[in-house]
């Protein structure tokens, strides 16, 4: 089967949230944080489709590199100065993992992000392999380390620098 990648909608939302109450049952996230995510930067949003349904997203919008949104917590806007591009989540149904749909995203959000120096992340759930195919490295930073167990205790900010 092939799963395509398109702009999240607002009709897309009880989904996205049926999904991440699936995929990351310990990252629980209100409605209203995919719904202002979605609002603030639909150029980083984007909804993975199969089977007529939405089987995964992703959420991203520029920001800080110094400063990773913690979770389950609204922006209110957009840093006027964004350095990087962030990768707030990404979450594919069981059945989507293994088909590429992840490094077709990854590949439409490095194109999104090329107006900044960097593309950044908080890698949970051991997915540091992962990101490191598409050059993301561990950023050392002890300052955030408390911030970082809030998602979960091997949390690790990623970052990647423009090519």
């Amino acid at each position: 089967m092939l799963y395509n990648w398109r702009p999240m909608t607002r009709r897309d939302l009880p989904f996205v949230s049926a999904i991440a109450g699936r995929v990351h049952p310990d990252f629980f996230e209100e409605d209203a944080i995919f719904s202002e995510r979605r609002s603030l930067a639909p150029e980083g949003c984007w909804v993975c489709e199969g089977d007529q349904r939405p089987l995964g997203y992703v959420l991203s919008h520029p920001w800080t590199l110094q400063a990773p949104p913690a979770l389950n917590t609204a922006l209110g806007a957009l840093p006027e100065d964004p350095d990087s591009f962030y990768i707030h989540d990404l979450a594919l149904l069981p059945k989507v993992r293994g088909t590429g749909a992840a490094r077709r995203i990854v590949d439409i959000l490095i194109d999104v992000a090329r107006p900044y120096p960097t593309m950044s992340l908080v890698a949970v759930n051991g997915s540091a392999p992962f990101w490191s195919r598409f050059d993301f490295a561990v950023a050392n930073r002890p300052d955030l380390a408390q911030k970082l167990e809030t998602y979960d205790p091997q949390a690790r900010l990623m970052v990647r620098q423009r090519t």
